[in-house]
């Protein structure tokens, strides 16, 4: 009776001496199509090309192997994956909460984080929290989403309109630039940054400081003042 032991499956291909068919479609290095030729065979050349045989298509009939450095093969698809991975965008939802009187300065604070969060890509959750009698006053969150809305259109749209819930009012902004985008300008801009500071830092190098530019000027002087002494001392 067969039992199930347990643990992992490897999701690795099978490669040289772990291939057990009679036959292969081959594949060699370069690409190129050999044709179906025994496994023996197939082990032989990449003994003879110092390479791997690696089975890229188990189900195939028969399965298709590919002559490669599988060592190299692997690492290059990890840093493939890895890539993939920093410039993966995820989806972000930022909160911002505000009071429908909110004075002129807290709103200008408020509105500059949200202005912050649609440059970087990300979605933005404006709550409005009413108390007490501004609970009869929804007119004043609703006015205050609109017009934060219209100050930062060139950055983000009304992707869910104002809504009553509960005490509080709801609206949120999505942003026009996409998260992958907004992460590869603020990466070049970082690159920019970076550099010029480097370029800061060899020009202060090259230049002379103000130390040394006085102590040459005083040096000229002194030989200027030795070499009329010469030619007083001469003529006399």
């Amino acid at each position: 009776m067969w039992c199930y032991r347990g643990g992992s499956i490897s999701t690795e291909p099978r490669i040289n001496d772990r291939i057990r068919v009679p036959e292969v479609r081959l594949v060699g290095p370069s690409g190129e199509q050999v044709g179906i030729v025994p496994l023996a065979k197939a082990l032989e050349l990449a003994q003879e090309y110092d390479l791997d045989l690696v089975e890229v298509a188990a189900s195939a009939r028969p399965p298709v192997c590919k002559l490669m450095d599988y060592g190299k093969f692997k690492y290059e698809s990890a840093m493939k994956a890895r890539e993939a991975r920093k410039n993966q965008a995820h989806t972000v939802i930022k909160e911002m909460k505000l009071r429908p009187k909110i004075d002129p300065h807290d709103y200008d604070t408020k509105k500059g984080h949200v202005v912050r969060f649609l440059k970087q890509g990300d979605k933005v959750k404006i709550t409005i929290m009413f108390r007490g009698r501004e609970q009869s006053r929804p007119e004043l969150g609703f006015r205050l989403l609109q017009r934060l809305a219209a100050d930062v259109e060139d950055l983000g749209f009304i992707e869910s309109s104002p809504k009553q819930d509960g005490r509080n009012m709801i609206m949120v902004l999505g942003p026009h630039k996409k998260k992958t985008e907004a992460m590869a300008e603020a990466r070049e801009a970082q690159a920019a940054r970076k550099a010029e500071r480097q370029g800061v830092a060899a020009t202060d190098e090259e230049a002379p400081s103000e130390e040394t530019a006085e102590a040459g000027a005083t040096a000229e002087d002194a030989d200027v003042t030795e070499a009329a002494a010469d030619e007083a001392n001469a003529e006399a």
